[in-house]
């Protein structure tokens, strides 16, 4: 599953990069033109690719059109076998890539020489699709933020607590797609998921497996990569009592009846399932029986639910107590043509969602709607959406104040740290961040905001970071444990880079944005980057933090798992 998946978001993205250098080419006469080959092609793209790229404009990866105009089928097709090997042998494309992406494709020598011929069929069959006309002279920010993140002195020691199992088929990273770690009411015991469909115990510092989604929902599927799988998992705060256990999963188009689904022009690429799990409480593993509390239709693999999370400050009797939060990415759909569907306070797309599972009053009658949502009594309105406007709210948060704190995934531009509150819009697409975007456009230009931005009332940031910084918003905690220098500070990341960063918590406010800093770590006396410690370029960096506030970090590309144990 994995090599599948880089040959969708890493190969097709070195594609483009290839063509904009314009690298000269062989003849491509012989990519096949028959309608088999072709739409052979493009059941495997879009399973496998469709999440990163299209051939509209620039995604997660860049849009192909034309790509085989410009670069020949012979050298995709050595690319794909060995690119180490072109590397190695100073080929000065295969360099420029490794230049321009700071990380090395692996190998995919195992890959049938039909399968790449026909994904380049499908490629080539969209060859008169051209990069979009950029107009440079449209007032376009270069350089978002010009100033960069300062390295603080903040020096934290990490303990390895353990190593997860491989769950890649072919052994490579990511060795293991460790996505989240939460506690278990009433034992505190970790729990940690991996996306490729096991959820987790650790006992005694060793990972048991407690539940197996394929076994119980056979319709899992966890392609194309990308954070769809085993999404997230929360416990009910009175799981000892109720027994009840929330999951988040992906099945492929249509295997069920979507409760969220748009117009049947528009394609489905999987679905995002919510259920609800009445489960032995006091079992070491999972047994017990589902409820489907809603379906999604997803335009593309990309930003699906990745965090559910009931308020863990919430005690009984408070009005948020036993409401379970969830976050809604975009599916993709902006950039991939349907800006509609995102930013609308009546469809679930790019939402952080607030529904009562007791309750009845949801258009299926699975699940409830807090009348304390700030739209349960709009009729115009989606009655289950806490805020909106987000690309992908990838993770969530409570401070110790009880504010909430969600970390959204950007787009090409910025990643930011918002401060939640019931009823706002956090802007996209027509912002990414606290800058503007045009989504009918190239969403890769940003631009200053506009003289009577105040009339579109859309709350801004606490933090951001640009592209010179990061990729991609890793989610993270405020510290609430024992360390003394680690109190009073938000820990987050970057997911793919690893770099480490803060904010201290009395600068988080709304209406301004907090400096952040960087951190280091050391493990066993000496300081080492977390590519250093992975041994890779794309870390995959998550927290997470256990009932007495301490935080813990895990990295997919290695399957390892670390506590924080020291600062100075």
């Amino acid at each position: 599953m994995l090599k599948k998946i880089a040959v969708g978001s890493i190969i097709l993205s070195c594609l483009f990069y290839l063509s904009s250098c314009k690298p000269g080419t062989s003849s491509n006469d012989s990519i096949a033109t028959d309608s088999v080959s072709i739409a052979v092609g493009e059941r495997s793209f879009n399973i496998n690719c469709s999440g990163c790229h299209n051939f509209r404009q620039d995604a997660i990866g860049p849009q192909l059109g034309g790509v085989t105009n410009d670069v020949s089928a012979e050298w995709i097709t050595n690319f794909v076998k060995d690119p180490q090997q072109l590397i190695n042998s100073k080929d000065v494309h295969a360099l420029q890539l490794h230049d321009k992406y700071k990380t090395t494709m692996p190998s995919f020598s195992w890959l049938k020489e039909d399968e790449i011929k026909n994904i380049i069929a499908f490629i080539h069959s969209r060859k008169e699709n051209r990069r979009q006309v950029v107009n440079e002279n449209d007032n376009a920010i270069s350089n978002p933020i010009s100033e960069p993140i300062k390295l603080s002195d903040l020096l934290v020691g990490l303990k390895l607590v353990t190593q997860f199992p491989a769950s890649s088929d072919s052994g490579k990273s990511p060795l293991a797609r460790i996505t989240e770690m939460k506690i278990q009411p009433g034992t505190n015991d970790l729990f940690v998921v991996d996306l490729r469909g096991k959820l987790y115990r650790l006992r005694n510092d060793k990972p048991v497996v407690y539940m197996d989604i394929a076994k119980v929902r056979p319709q899992f599927i966890n392609e194309p990569g990308l954070a769809t799988g085993f999404g997230s998992f929360a416990f009910h705060p009175e799981f000892f009592r109720n027994g009840l256990l929330y999951t988040t999963h992906t099945e492929a188009a249509n295997s069920g009846k979507a409760d969220f689904g748009y117009a049947d022009s528009i394609k489905i690429t999987l679905q995002w399932v919510l259920t609800e799990w009445k489960v032995d409480p006091k079992s070491s593993t999972f047994s017990g029986t589902g409820r489907e509390l809603l379906r999604v239709n997803m335009v593309s693999g990309i930003h699906g639910v990745q965090e559910i999370s009931f308020n863990p400050l919430s005690k009984k009797g408070d009005p948020d107590y036993g409401l379970l939060y969830i976050g809604v990415g975009d599916g993709g759909a902006v950039e991939n043509g349907y800006q509609f569907l995102a930013h609308d306070k009546a469809k679930i797309w790019g939402t952080i969602l607030r529904i009562d599972p007791a309750g009845k009053n949801s258009t299926n009658g699975h699940y409830g709607i807090p009348q304390t949502n700030p739209f349960a009594q709009d009729k115009d309105a989606l009655g289950e959406i806490y805020a909106y406007g987000f690309r992908n709210p990838h993770r969530f948060t409570w401070s110790k104040k009880g504010e909430m704190l969600a970390c959204n995934v950007g787009h090409s531009n910025i990643e930011s740290v918002n401060l939640i509150k019931p009823g706002h819009d956090y802007g996209w697409p027509i912002r990414e961040g606290s800058f503007l975007v045009n989504p009918y456009g190239d969403l890769k230009r940003i631009y200053s905001l506009p003289a009577n931005d105040t009339v579109y009332k859309i709350t801004y940031p606490v933090a951001e970071y640009d592209h010179d910084e990061g990729k991609a918003i890793s989610g993270g905690f405020e510290y609430l444990g024992t360390i003394p220098g680690l109190k009073g500070k938000f820990l987050f990341g970057d997911i793919p880079t690893g770099r480490l960063f803060y904010i201290d918590m009395a600068d988080m406010k709304e209406g301004r944005f907090a400096t952040i800093k960087e951190w280091r770590v050391t493990l066993n006396g000496e300081i080492k980057t977390l590519k250093q410690l992975c041994g890779n370029d794309r870390v995959d960096l998550h927290f997470g933090r256990d009932t007495k506030g301490e935080l813990y970090m895990m990295t997919k590309a290695d399957g390892k798992f670390y506590k924080l144990t020291s600062a100075k």
